[in-house]
């Protein structure tokens, strides 16, 4: 069994109890998600199943869309809403006073990863020092935010839509525009509406998917990998692939605005990625999908 299902995360779970239900569910060993949901938040979350699991650092769209609500006047240090608060201060912020920050954080911007996350160092997870009370210095990288609007204003309550590079900490971004303003900005909920190339409107929920058979669900692995150019070998050219063997670019015909990846075809199915070699003028063997 292979492929990948698209889940919609409840909030209160964390992405690797997804994966579990969904191992448990389908009877496999091996499944994967791309793109870690922290358990708070809610949303577009896809699981590898089997040997797509190899896919989940080649899927052809990393950028993300996130619809947020935060608490300005607040900080804890989760830098959300279900962490310990570390400060309180009393501001009366308007909607123009967000509009007029957020103008600082569209386009490239650097960003510290929070404490509480799943960035490893040293070989420990982050989030496993902070709950020994241990706080290291992290480095600011380089995230890119390429739409940010404010949706809605209340009482000292906001949200916001993000559309955002890979990598990109909403939380770390609401604590930032809370320093910004002056007061601090803890995040109140938070659900990923697009991820991978996928929407919401793709996703079922965990509660419909353990309920069903699972397979339903189950998309085929080159669906994922559409943006990707394809290709169609012969049938030694099949066999000479699935074994791991190259291609010679001069005896397979590539399309004109191919891309670094290609999706393989032969014998009437998906074999796997190639990847191109310019110098050698070869098509590597990135992934083989063998037989289900």
């Amino acid at each position: 069994m292979q492929g990948y299902l698209l889940i919609n995360k409840p909030t209160a779970v964390t992405s690797f109890h997804v994966t579990a239900c969904v191992r448990k569910k389908l009877g496999i060993k091996r499944t994967g998600h791309a793109g870690t949901l922290d358990p708070l938040a809610t949303g577009v979350l896809p699981v590898m199943v089997g040997q797509a699991t190899r896919l989940i650092e080649l899927l052809p769209v990393s950028e993300k869309r996130y619809k947020a609500r935060f608490q300005t006047g607040l900080t804890t240090d989760t830098l959300d809403i279900t962490g310990q608060v570390l400060t309180e201060t009393k501001a009366e912020i308007s909607a123009g006073m967000v509009e007029a920050v957020l103008q600082q954080f569209r386009g490239e911007i650097k960003q510290i990863p929070p404490m509480y996350s799943a960035i490893s160092k040293d070989g420990v997870r982050l989030y496993e020092l902070a709950r020994q009370g241990i706080e290291v210095e992290r480095e600011a990288r380089a995230v890119f935010i390429s739409s940010l609007a404010l949706l809605s204003a209340g009482k000292n309550e906001f949200s916001i839509d993000v559309r955002c590079s890979k990598g990109t900490y909403i939380r770390s971004l609401i604590d930032d525009i809370g320093k910004a303003l002056g007061c601090g900005a803890v995040m109140t909920a938070l659900e990923r509406t697009e991820g991978n190339g996928f929407s919401l409107e793709d996703c079922v929920s965990l509660d419909a998917f353990m309920e069903s058979d699972g397979v339903g669900y189950l998309n085929p692995p080159d669906r994922a990998l559409q943006p990707y150019s394809q290709i169609t070998v012969t049938p030694a050219q099949t066999t000479r692939f699935l074994n791991g063997g190259e291609l010679d670019m001069g005896r397979i015909t590539l399309p004109g605005n191919h891309t670094n990846y290609i999706r393989v075809y032969g014998n009437d199915r998906f074999l796997g990625l190639g990847q191109i070699d310019r110098a050698n003028q070869m098509l590597k063997v990135k992934c083989v999908f063998n037989e289900a």
